[in-house]
C-alpha cells in the first residue's frame, strides 16, 4: 500500500495549476508567478463550498473562508488601485466605521458569496493588468503608513499576505469538510 502524502489529498498533482509558476526567468515573471500560485491556493481552498464558505472558525472568531475572500479583495484593491494606481476609490467591504466589515459581513447568503467572488476576481484582474503594463518594478506609489512603496515591494507583500491567509484557509477548510493538502 502506497502511503499518501498530505499534499496528495486536496488536488491531484497533475491537476494543480499552482505548480506551473516559473522557477527561473526574470524578476517580474517569478514574482507574479508566485503571487498567482498563492491566489490560486485561495480559490482552491474555497472551491466546492457554498453555505459552508461563511462558516466561522471557532466562536467568537469571525474568521471564515468567505471573510478571507472579501478581505483579500480589499487588500488587492488597496495596494494596486489606491496606492500604486493612485485611484481614489473606497474599499469594497471595510470602512472606517466598519473596519472588520470584510469578515463581519461574510454571511451564508448566495448573493453575498457571489458578490465576494466577483469583487475578488475583478480586483485580481485589475492588479494583473496593472503589473503587466507597469514600465518596471521600481514604479512607486504613496502609502499612508509606509510612505513610498515600489511595485516590487507590493508584489512581495501580496505574496506574504496570501501565504499567511492561505494557512488560515487550510485550517478552515479542514474543519469544514476534512479536505487537506497543499
Amino acid at each position: 500500500m502506497t502511503k499518501r502524502r498530505r499534499g496528495d489529498l486536496f488536488v491531484p498533482e497533475d491537476q494543480d495549476r499552482r505548480l506551473d509558476a516559473p522557477t527561473t526567468g526574470d524578476e517580474r515573471g517569478i514574482l507574479t508567478g508566485a503571487l498567482a500560485a498563492q491566489r490560486s491556493t485561495l480559490e482552491l481552498k474555497c472551491a466546492g463550498l457554498e453555505g459552508e464558505l461563511a462558516r466561522r472558525s471557532v466562536e467568537p472568531s469571525t474568521l471564515s473562508l468567505l471573510g478571507l475572500v472579501r478581505h483579500l479583495a480589499d487588500v488587492e484593491r488597496r495596494w494596486f488601485r489606491c496606492v500604486l494606481a493612485g485611484q481614489d476609490v473606497p474599499l469594497l467591504f471595510s470602512t472606517d466605521d466598519e473596519p472588520d466589515g470584510d469578515f463581519d459581513g461574510a454571511v451564508s447568503d448566495p448573493a453575498v458569496v457571489a458578490e465576494a467572488w466577483e469583487a475578488w476576481r475583478g480586483e485580481v484582474a485589475f492588479a494583473e493588468r496593472f503589473v503587466a503594463e507597469a514600465p518596471d518594478l521600481d514604479l512607486a506609489g504613496d502609502d499612508g503608513w509606509r510612505g513610498a512603496v515600489s511595485l516590487r515591494w507590493v508584489l512581495i507583500h501580496m505574496i506574504e499576505e496570501y501565504a499567511r491567509h492561505n494557512g488560515h484557509a487550510d485550517l478552515l477548510r479542514e474543519r469544514i469538510d476534512g479536505a487537506i493538502g497543499v
